[in-house]
């Protein structure tokens, strides 16, 4: 293994210790995944030889053929990704179908991939279609709001995105599209990885049902971000309700003309199918 010093290595490091505190990451729970733009892809080229045997990946996604992605190793523990990155992390490369990939660095000791590393494959393939490549990470962890808001609300993209847009003000300049949403499916099967790439070809985020949360942004910190906040909405509305004596009938949630202000002011575009009637 070669010595590699890329920027994306140390930021999801930090950025893992930091969810592990937001306490997103009970044991080994969540995984992330970074696609390497090409200068970082050519850094690994040069430090690093392509010497490791090819190892299907489970699906083919063309879309990312030749690619290479940071990935977080199977069984990992989020707080220890800065104290042993070479061990928690690692850099694989797709083959030009995009059906098969090989260790490039990282993963020492004999680590693997995340056991949803297929699931990402097939997540980014959609984000980097709606987007035109722009998006370039995929952050999931397991916030207790938001399994916990998984229990409360029907579980559909408009009813789960209108909790959260009315929960506080920043939430629609974080997901102006909405939140997706998926149901109770086995972690880390081919199900849920694919009912969730196609949940990402209208959303940057969906929530899966008593499990936890996935986002996509441009780059990690992005990615990052946007989970932050959508927890820190589903909190509020977890706060709230319970405050409320239960009820989801709050006299001051966020209205919609207030929405729309919002989007107006930032020049973004709203999903109008998602504004209306409140959620009960």
């Amino acid at each position: 293994m070669g010595r590699l010093d890329l920027t994306c290595i140390g930021e999801l490091a930090a950025l893992g210790e930091a969810g592990f505190a937001q306490g997103w990451h009970e044991r080994n729970g969540g995984n992330a995944s970074y696609r390497l733009r090409a200068d970082e892809a050519q850094a690994v080229e040069a430090a690093c030889p392509a010497d490791a045997p090819w190892q299907p990946l489970g699906v083919q996604a063309p879309g990312l053929g030749g690619q290479l992605f940071l990935v977080t190793a199977a069984g990992c523990y989020f707080q220890d990704l800065a104290a042993a990155p070479e061990r928690s992390l690692g850099i694989v490369e797709l083959d030009a179908a995009g059906a098969a990939y090989r260790q490039r660095w990282g993963f020492a000791g004999g680590g693997r991939p995340t056991s949803e590393f297929a699931g990402h494959m097939l997540i980014h393939e959609a984000r980097v279609a709606a987007t035109g490549g722009a998006a370039r990470a995929i952050y999931h962890g397991h916030p207790a709001s938001v399994v916990a808001l998984s229990k409360l609300v029907p579980l559909e993209p408009r009813a789960v995105t209108r909790v959260l847009w009315q929960a506080m003000t920043e939430s629609i300049m974080v997901v102006p599209e909405g939140v997706g949403a998926v149901g109770c499916l086995v972690p880390g099967s081919l199900d849920l990885a694919r009912a969730s790439a196609e949940q990402m070809r209208a959303f940057a985020a969906v929530l899966w049902a008593s499990h936890g949360l996935l986002v996509s942004g441009d780059g990690l910190l992005d990615a990052f971000g946007r989970m932050h906040a959508l927890v820190k909405a589903a909190d509020i509305y977890m706060r709230a309700r319970a405050a409320n004596g239960g009820s989801d009938s709050f006299p001051n949630a966020v209205p919609d003309e207030a929405l729309r202000a919002i989007a107006d002011s930032l020049g973004l575009a709203p999903n109008e199918a998602f504004l209306g009637s409140s959620v009960r």
